[in-house]
């Protein structure tokens, strides 16, 4: 039986073989836009690309006078890694990127393997994308230097003070004022373009927690007897206990073992001093598995960084049709599915195909109507889901403990599962999640509504 190819709304696996038979069709848009883009973080930067390669012309306007991005570590799992490389950018995310084997769950006192997801080359060869694990500096990196290959200009020390949302147009501290046929704001979680959208409502909650971020050289783990066996593999290894959890890998390479040590803190981040945070972290840690504690002997250097979200804001685009928010700034979630830059990369193409509904300037709040449409349910379900996990990651010894420990056995033994409060593993979680396409979404709702 010949014809068109019927694509299932009803949740099945059986057509993602199709994502490897789509080209990186980069449609031009039939309305080509002045888009001004506030932010160049990893939201604002994968914007101005996906945008730019749809024939659009962008600027991006980024308050600090540098370009730099803070932190160590970053997660890049399959349903990000897809767009990046239909964007070109698989050669250059390879270079100082790992692709881990897996991600070993540990008991905080003993560091025995309790769960065990399979990553690469499993997604891999599945999905036709990789799981990643890099340098957040080296993702910046390669996404800077494809909004320099695309000549997309950048303006530093470009500070927001006012958005006109209606014209659109931004207001610059200096006093300048650039008016633009679209404005979309990725400026972070502290965004000033979301409190000028949705109200104060939508202010960061730090929900007690804080995260020390550091790194140690591999070859000093390999070096110790102690601890050689930790850097064995590129797997990621995360040591869960009673409201803390210590997430490891290798980046840079292979080169660098990152560390993100998650913990109660319902102290403000104004009167951390971070001179003191070596030791407070080592404290946080007394008593865990010696494997680990060894480990956290050799840095030489943290930094606390408050664990922050918003709740998701119902409106993320102005009536006007002219403006929008996306990334951090419309749904900063807990860190606990390491999906909020994955988000970030998803709304980014997400908007960039929306933009290729619309025939004309004059009926842009369309292509934002749908943009809503798509993403704010998805991000919805990852930013709750991300919530849960935590909760799961958390427990204290006891009942509830030792439930999922059991119920997470069969993964750790290669055993078959349905489902497991591993949520990396459990396959029901891996299909809406890392299956996902972006693109396959946006054209099936887009063409339900503009009946084409």
């Amino acid at each position: 039986m010949a014809g068109p190819i019927l694509f299932p709304t009803y949740p099945t696996g059986s057509h993602y073989f199709l994502h490897r038979l789509r080209a990186s069709d980069e449609r031009k848009t039939s309305v080509k836009l002045n888009v001004i883009v506030v932010g160049a973080g990893v939201g604002g930067l994968s914007t101005a690309i996906a945008l730019k390669k749809k024939g659009h012309n962008v600027i991006i306007y980024e308050a600090a006078s540098v370009l730099s991005e803070v932190g160590a570590g970053i997660q890049v799992p399959p349903n990000s890694t897809r767009i990046l490389h239909t964007w070109g950018l698989e050669t250059q995310l390879q270079k100082n990127s790992v692709q881990p084997e897996s991600l070993i769950w540990r008991r905080w006192q003993t560091g025995k393997i309790i769960a065990c997801t399979k990553l690469n080359p499993h997604l891999r060869n599945w999905l036709g994308a990789p799981y990643y694990v890099t340098h957040r500096a080296h993702l910046h990196q390669v996404l800077h230097q494809a909004v320099i290959d695309l000549k997309i200009p950048i303006k530093l020390s470009s500070r927001i003070s006012k958005y006109d949302m209606e014209r659109p147009s931004i207001l610059l501290e200096s006093g300048a004022q650039i008016n633009a046929d679209l404005v979309v704001a990725a400026d972070g979680v502290k965004s000033a373009a979301r409190h000028q959208l949705c109200g104060n409502s939508f202010n960061p909650q730090t929900f007690n927690l804080a995260a020390f971020r550091a790194t140690v050289p591999v070859a000093d783990i390999k070096a110790n007897p102690g601890t050689a066996w930790v850097a064995e593999s590129h797997s990621l290894n995360l040591w869960v206990g009673d409201n803390r959890h210590v997430m490891t890998y290798t980046i840079a390479g292979g080169e660098l073992f990152n560390m993100v040590l998650t913990h109660p803190d319902s102290t403000h981040p104004n009167t951390w001093e971070q001179r003191d945070t070596l030791k407070e972290m080592k404290a946080q840690y007394e008593g865990w598995d010696p494997a680990l504690t060894q480990i956290l002997d050799m840095v030489t250097e943290t930094l606390k960084w408050p664990i922050q979200m918003i709740d998701v804001p119902d409106i993320w685009c102005h009536k006007s049709g002219r403006f929008a928010i996306l990334g951090d700034a419309a749904h900063a979630m807990l860190p606990y599915m390491a999906l909020g830059a994955a988000m970030a990369v998803e709304d980014a193409a997400a908007l960039a195909e929306c933009l290729d509904f619309v025939t004309s300037k004059e009926r842009l709040d369309h292509a934002l109507d749908l943009f809503q449409a798509v993403r704010i349910p998805r991000v919805r379900k990852v930013h709750e889901s991300s919530l849960c996990h935590g909760t799961i990651l958390h427990f204290p010894d006891g009942q509830l403990q030792e439930a999922r420990d059991a119920a997470m056995q069969p993964e750790v033994e290669g055993r078959h599962f349905a489902a497991s409060p591993n949520q990396w593993s459990d396959p029901t979680m891996q299909v809406w999640v890392y299956a996902y396409d972006v693109i396959d979404d946006v054209r099936k709702v887009g063409n339900e509504r503009f009946s084409l």
